[in-house]
């Protein structure tokens, strides 16, 4: 089986089991938001996000307040997600980038989303992926554990962009975002890093991991 086929096969199979693939971050269709809740996610659970974030946009609803806003009082919000002193930083930073030179809007394109402060290719992606329903690999910790777990990527591989560059070669742009979604999904029920649940597993034949064991 080629790699391709292999990715066809497990996304037919996620998307069985996940029909609803969406992001677990909770950010209400607001661009700006997702941004944010992205940034914040770095080294933070999406529940903590999920949860800070609800004062945080309670007090600073969007990018014309956050661009205002004293740093201090971004980081008091956020401290809660850990790095909280350069999250702050970069939110607004960002901010005041997309009002200065955005027109206040979020890019739709990753030239411009990476020029904002704190914005990778992981966040971009996701923005371009969500928002604006582009072909996009998100290479987030789940995504690169289980690429190397079903043999996509070499076993151990941690470096977001070779993982990115390697999915995308093989998975269908149109495919791309809900997979990335999927695989979040699955890696929190089944494939964690630490004891997965490799027994029943319904991709367990597509999987390399099991032989490494």
């Amino acid at each position: 089986m080629t790699k391709k086929e292999k990715m066809t096969a497990l996304i037919f199979r996620l998307k069985e089991i996940y029909p609803d693939a969406r992001c677990a971050l909770e950010y209400e269709g607001d661009p700006w938001r997702l941004l944010v809740m992205g940034r914040l996610s770095a080294q933070c659970t999406d529940k903590r996000v999920n949860e800070v974030c609800k004062e945080l946009f309670k007090e600073l609803p969007d990018i014309e307040s956050a661009a205002k806003a004293p740093v201090s009082q971004i980081e008091n919000l956020v401290r809660p997600c850990g790095l909280y002193r350069t999250k702050a930083k970069n939110i607004k930073d960002a901010a005041i980038m997309l009002t200065e030179d955005f027109d206040g809007k979020i890019p739709d394109n990753m030239d411009d989303l990476l020029k904002l402060p704190g914005v990778g290719r992981k966040i971009a992606n996701l923005l371009l992926g969500d928002l604006f329903g582009k072909p996009a690999i998100v290479a987030d910790t789940h995504c690169i554990r289980l690429s190397g777990r079903f043999g996509f990527v070499p076993m151990g591989e941690d470096d977001p962009y070779k993982v990115e560059k390697a999915l995308v070669k093989i998975t269908p742009p149109e495919e791309s975002s809900d997979l990335c979604h999927r695989l979040v999904n699955f890696g929190r029920d089944r494939c964690r890093a630490r004891n997965p649940i490799c027994d029943g597993c319904p991709v367990k034949d597509l999987c390399v991991y099991k032989e490494k064991k």
